[in-house]
């Protein structure tokens, strides 16, 4: 008798796909190989982040000049950043609603919960390359049943939102520093989105929440203005942290431990902070440095007791959130009780790049 004990359907899906999967701390999405994944009608390669947690993957997509993928259509929610490349989308509800929008380096999308879609190449001579955030680990490995997932005939069309959501226009939704929300199904660039002053995080850094096809899936863009960086500060798994603008670096460690992980990062590098991992990010570049943060669960629908903690902790007064220092029972390391190593670490690094540091403010006997 077949004995069925300790089963990852999604693994054991992905691997009768036969496409390139890869793993590590940190991955530069740009050196990843792809190979041919009849499903899509596209090249494809799966990544998997060490620190992502039991609930999300990511997807490389690339495709050939002039080409499109195939229709798809799955229960999984997916979030979509342009890697390189200029092309199209085609999103068609169940009701038979059409939404098109065209797309560029740096723009972002969601693909409204399953709705039908293609993505289209404009050029007839370079490749586009795209990485999406699923949750389809988690939703195959509850339901674990492929039909089920693909070919699923419920109609989400609430999901779609206002028609003017595919256009990149959107509603501001305004609820406190740090978790301001943008509500979408696209934006056309995330290099040039407004983001709002998020103190709290340090050093006059900003960001913007997404809302994006009033999905379940988190997405939010963060900033740091030149010569500085960020607190340190931890939560939950599942979180994919890409480099949109400049460059620099990010140290991870747990509680307790002695050496840091040391991740570079560029545009098209993604890591995925380990569960309750502290980690911190630093700009050594004299432009101001963003960074995309993809997940499982957000402002709207934190999808664990510990996200709503994380979340909402600072506006209900629990403990928990990452804004609140650990003197306080909450999440962030605040400058002054940082490893005296880190700063020093970063001002080497600051000098090696010809970048002029900001942070004097905060360590005025340094300065």
């Amino acid at each position: 008798m077949d004995q069925r004990y300790g089963v990852d359907p999604y693994l054991d899906w992905l691997a009768k796909e036969r496409i390139p999967v890869v793993e590590d701390y940190g991955v530069d999405l740009f050196q990843v190989a792809t190979a041919d994944w009849p499903r899509v009608g596209m090249q494809g390669a799966a990544v998997h982040l060490k620190g992502r947690g039991d609930f999300c993957n990511m997807f490389l997509y690339e495709i050939p000049p002039a080409a499109s993928s195939s229709p798809q259509r799955h229960l999984y929610e997916e979030v979509i950043y342009v890697l390189e490349g200029r092309g199209s989308t085609q999103i068609e509800s169940a009701g038979g609603q059409m939404h098109s929008f065209e797309w560029g380096p740096r723009s972002l999308f969601a693909i409204p919960l399953n709705a039908t879609y293609r993505l289209f190449n404009a050029s007839g001579k370079e490749r586009a390359l795209l990485v999406s955030t699923t949750d389809l680990p988690l939703v195959m490995n509850i339901f674990h049943n492929e039909k089920f997932v693909f070919e699923n005939p419920f109609d989400f069309s609430d999901r779609l939102g206002k028609s003017e959501y595919f256009s990149g226009q959107g509603d501001l939704i305004t609820v406190r520093p740090g978790n301001h929300m943008w509500e979408t199904n696209f934006v056309p660039d995330l290099a040039k989105i407004e983001l709002k002053t998020w103190s709290d995080r340090g050093a006059g850094g900003s960001n913007i929440m997404f809302v994006l096809a009033d999905g379940a899936m988190h997405a939010h863009i963060s900033e740091m203005p030149p010569g500085t960086y960020k607190k340190a500060h931890r939560h939950g798994p599942s979180f994919h942290v890409m480099c949109v603008l400049g460059h620099g670096f990010s140290l991870l460690w747990f509680e307790d431990q002695q050496d840091f992980l040391r991740i570079d990062w560029k545009h098209g590098v993604v890591f995925t902070p380990s569960d309750r991992q502290f980690h911190q990010h630093f700009t050594t570049c004299s432009s101001p440095a963003r960074y995309l943060a993809t997940a499982v669960g957000g402002s709207r629908y934190p999808f664990t007791l510990a996200q709503r903690r994380s979340i909402l902790g600072a506006a209900s007064g629990e403990k928990g959130a990452v804004s609140t220092s650990i003197k306080d029972g909450g999440d962030q390391i605040e400058y002054e009780d940082q490893d005296p190593r880190i700063h020093a670490m970063w001002l080497e690094d600051l000098k090696k790049h010809g970048a002029t540091p900001r942070m004097e403010k905060f360590f005025p006997a340094l300065a």
